[in-house]
């Protein structure tokens, strides 16, 4: 039983009080002053109804005693089971030990890392238990100061973090009571740095958004990462539709849980239903196979290039968007998982929609939250920052030290058309970095071919005269074309020319049967 006594701070009130229980042989088992809030408790074994209703009122009757009442515990071992839950569920292991270094105190996880049971941990030296780090020696220097070290522990490398623990002595100081250890295997180390990269390179932090399109575009994406409506990301090739994708997914509720990409284009039909739906298995020497959706279950699953999509693929994604169930292949059970779809695109779906190419249904369904990410060249307030990110990355890649940007390289980049969006960006300044020499990037370090929207590529190593150019066009042309008009008559009525003419040519470039595949 535990009491809990309102009363004023007086001298001498606590000897009062225990003088009641001893009054009526009452066994005190503990008492605790909370000289803040003006709180007396005291705990002893339960007792008869009749004496506890002659303890009280006398209690009460002492001068400073404001109140008397029953408690379910005292602050001590409310503290006590607070602290004890928190390092049970810890993941890496805590050990205290005392101002000798003998173990007083340690949780679950540190009973795992030493492959010990708690008994045999408390009341053991802590040297015997980690080796590579004389704990006394710490613990009887001058000055004891935390220490992050590493330990051996049956033969594995840990990380060690040590905290002395002092207590409080008023104008004398502070007196050292033990310390706290916190160890961590490299495992664990391992899965807490990756998850830390994971955060910085999924994350909406990894999205460079200085261009006022882009900073929208993250904007949106954040909201719709908090709902569950499927989302069409749309942009050309290369502009970072998956990354803008996982950045969704980290930052929904579903971040827990896995997210899977699965490219609708490198597939064959047949191959990217199974990959997607999974299969039964029921055939001889087939085992069974979880899809794409099963193994998602709870996350999301981003379908890259979804107009890429069969039209028997997209009828049976068509279904499980509306009730969440599918079949797998060569099974007629249906399996039903909680999974998010994002999917991106290149090509025009409203277009392929009017041409019966993709179904409008499934168009509708997957176009519930759009967003859009505009092309690099219209966005050019990103290429500076991209361009130094990637210079960094590949530096450190490379164990160089980052070379600056030069300035006149940095206006070439930021007028090239990028028709290959920030990917293309990434992997010239990758080969630049790569292969550089210097500690400074300028414009003849990059290789970057000539190229304009009208006419695509150009050769930027470009020789010779325009008759020469005109000559190489033209039999290319004819190489190209001689397979489908295997004749000079015929190749000259395609193109327009006298069969003389064309003859010719075909003779001055050494097109012929022999030469060119018919």
């Amino acid at each position: 039983m535990r009491l809990e006594i309102h009363c004023a701070d007086r001298i001498g009130i606590a000897q009062e009080i225990l003088n009641i229980l001893v009054k009526y042989r009452v066994d005190l088992k503990g008492i605790e002053v909370d000289s803040v809030n003006c709180r007396m408790y005291v705990s002893f074994p339960p007792i008869e109804f009749e004496q506890f209703q002659k303890i009280m009122p006398e209690i009460r009757l002492i001068d400073g005693v404001e109140d008397v009442r029953t408690t379910a515990f005292l602050p001590s071992e409310r503290e006590h089971n607070e602290l004890n839950t928190l390092l049970s569920a810890l993941p890496d292991g805590v050990i205290s030990i005392d101002a000798k270094g003998w173990v007083r105190h340690c949780n679950d996880a540190a009973c795992r890392d030493l492959n010990q049971p708690e008994p045999d941990i408390i009341g053991a030296n802590i040297n015997n238990l980690l080796k590579g780090f004389n704990f006394t020696r710490w613990l009887e220097g001058k000055d004891v100061l935390g220490q992050t070290t590493r330990v051996e522990v049956g033969g594995e490398d840990f990380i060690a973090d040590i905290l002395p623990i002092s207590v409080p002595q008023g104008p004398e100081g502070d007196v050292l009571a033990g310390a706290v250890i916190n160890i961590k295997s490299q495992s664990r180390l391992g899965q807490q740095v990756s998850a830390f990269r994971r955060y910085g390179q999924e994350s909406f932090a990894a999205i460079h958004s200085q261009s006022t399109a882009m900073r929208r575009v993250v904007r949106e994406a954040r909201k719709m990462a908090q709902l569950e409506a499927p989302i069409l990301i749309t942009g050309e090739t290369g502009t970072g539709k998956e990354l803008l994708a996982r950045a969704c997914h980290y930052a929904s509720n579903r971040s827990l849980k896995p997210f899977i990409a699965l490219s609708c284009a490198s597939l064959p039909d047949d191959v990217a239903e199974s990959e997607l739906f999974g299969y039964a298995g029921y055939e001889e020497n087939s085992a069974p196979k979880r899809g794409v959706l099963e193994q998602a279950d709870g996350g999301t699953v981003f379908l890259d290039e979804v107009g890429e999509m069969s039209t028997q693929l997209q009828t049976k994604l068509l279904r499980f968007l509306q009730d969440g169930t599918f079949r797998k292949v060569g099974d007629e059970n249906e399996v039903k998982v909680n999974v998010r779809i994002i999917a991106a695109t290149q090509k025009d779906l409203p277009a392929m929609v009017q041409e019966g190419s993709f179904r409008e249904d499934l168009y509708y369904r997957i176009n519930v939250l759009t967003l859009e990410i505009a092309p690099l060249r219209d966005r050019k307030a990103d290429i500076k920052s991209l361009a130094e990110h990637f210079i960094q990355k590949y530096a450190q890649q490379s164990g160089h030290a980052t070379p600056a940007l030069d300035e006149e390289c940095l206006q070439f980049l930021e007028q090239y058309p990028w028709p290959g969006n920030v990917r293309q960006l990434e992997n010239a300044i990758y080969r630049a970095v790569s292969m550089l020499d210097d500690n400074e990037l300028r414009i003849e370090h990059l290789q970057l071919p000539t190229f304009t929207h009208d006419l695509g590529y150009l050769e930027s190593d470009f020789e010779g005269t325009l008759e020469q150019a005109v000559k190489r066009f033209e039999a290319t042309l004819l190489r190209k074309l001689y397979p489908a008009y295997p004749s000079s008559r015929q190749l000259a009525k395609r193109l327009g020319l006298s069969h003389t003419a064309v003859a010719n040519k075909l003779r001055e470039y050494g097109i012929n049967r022999k030469t060119v595949k018919v």
